[in-house]
């Protein structure tokens, strides 16, 4: 299995001499954030998955302090002379999109007076009306309780922004506002939407002006092949389908997804979703959640606030429902398995289709990437026990911190009798 060499970095440690009998040893004063002894267990559960084939390969990224731990695992295809992953491989990084792009950017027109959380969508979409969407705010739309049904229609056949904001609009709510949780590719396609109504700019540009670049995320953003050589990207699914009867039946027959989305409906409207089409590494994604872990800020220059930073931090669902969330994350649902069994309730994070991870601990000063390919190359890879796998794992080699005495982390809910509709 190639692997690509990986990095430990920490900065240096004090040292004490010691003299006991003439001889001199040195012992450390401090003990490094994370424990090297456990990486090896991560490497073997990664490693297993690519063994089985339920993915090609796998980048991964544990971080804590002034300590992180990267790897790259497989290769971009299982044909024996693909290019191997290093912690720089572009991935296609599917929901990622909602946490990276969509909610940041909406909690950067928050600090800037444009907008309100508590706000009627309508108020900056006011054809966005009938079938109960008047009660729907923007909080709704982040945590998942506008209502709305998971998807828009692939078919009859449609292309562009404007079929989508259509297709949104013309969908009737299922449950009040603020009283269901449904994960809803719908709502953060309407966000998407108000952030170039608010801003006046397409989201790709929002995106890359105000959140990539001030952050140093240099391989990230929608449509990577207009400045990524294709060879750093590892494809997703092939078609080999007559067109019309797959999943990419807007597709030639035979096409690899390689730079080009994998979620249909983010390629409907032409690449750029509020939901999908996120591009981007484990090293940049790093440096994203190293700003969340530091209340906005990043090497000195401030991106979000701290109240932002804050309401996509703490749950803010609305008090009649069982799953929390907080203002585009999940904390406490039915998808919070990289979690593990040791970050606390409280800990927050999200996932990808395409077989990604971004898992943030506040109280530990914690979090890990997990980037794969698991749909190449034909969306078959099951994957998901090993996000709790990962989770459980990433927590084990923090040091110095006791996971069974939080403050500040929340109790537990019972789960529901029966998964939500």
């Amino acid at each position: 299995m190639l692997r690509s060499a990986f990095h430990i970095l920490l900065k240096p440690v004090a040292y004490i001499t010691c003299v006991l009998q003439a001889a001199c040893s040195f012992m450390p004063l401090t003990t490094p954030p994370l424990d090297t002894a456990r990486f090896g267990a991560i490497d073997t559960a990664i490693n297993g998955y690519i063994a089985k084939q339920k993915m090609p390969g796998a980048s991964y990224w544990l971080e804590r302090s002034d300590m992180h731990y990267a790897n790259g695992f497989g290769r971009q295809t299982f044909e024996a002379d693909a290019a191997g992953i290093t912690p720089d491989t572009v991935f296609d990084a599917a929901s990622l999109t909602k946490v990276v792009v969509t909610a940041p950017s909406i909690m950067l027109l928050l600090d800037a007076g444009k907008l309100k959380l508590d706000a009627p969508l309508t108020d900056y979409i006011p054809e966005c009306t009938g079938g109960g969407k008047e009660a729907i705010t923007l909080r709704h739309l982040l945590t998942h309780s506008s209502g709305l049904n998971s998807g828009l229609p692939a078919r009859p056949a449609w292309q562009g922004k404007a079929n989508a904001l259509r297709l949104a609009c013309a969908q009737t709510v299922t449950h009040a506002p603020g009283t269901f949780f449904r994960y809803s590719d719908i709502n953060f396609i309407l966000l998407g939407l108000v952030v170039e109504r608010v801003s006046g700019e397409p989201l790709d540009v929002f995106a890359n002006t105000r959140i990539f670049a001030p952050l140093g995320m240099t391989r990230s953003g929608y449509m990577p092949l207009a400045r990524i050589n294709a060879a750093e990207i590892a494809p997703t699914q092939k078609s080999a389908e007559q067109p019309g009867t797959s999943l990419h039946w807007d597709l030639p027959t035979s096409h690899e997804l390689r730079g080009v989305v994998h979620d249909p409906t983010a390629r409907f409207m032409g690449g750029v979703g509020g939901h999908a089409g996120l591009f981007t590494t484990a090293r940049d994604l790093a440096r994203y959640a190293r700003m969340l872990l530091n209340d906005g800020e990043l090497e000195g220059k401030r991106l979000l606030s701290k109240e932002s930073v804050a309401l996509m931090r703490t749950v803010q669902s609305p008090d009649a429902m069982h799953y929390r969330r907080s203002a585009g994350w999940d904390i406490e649902t039915s998808y919070s398995r990289p979690r593990g069994k040791l970050f606390p309730v409280g800990s927050f994070g999200h996932t990808g289709f395409t077989g990604c991870v971004l898992w943030i601990d506040p109280f530990s000063k914690t979090f890990f990437v997990f980037l794969s390919n698991r749909v190449y190359p034909n969306d078959k890879g099951a994957i998901l026990p090993l996000y709790n796998e990962l989770g459980t794992l990433s927590a084990e080699a923090v040091t110095r911190f006791d996971f069974s005495k939080v403050d500040g982390a929340l109790t537990p809910r019972p789960p529901l009798a029966q998964a939500t509709p």
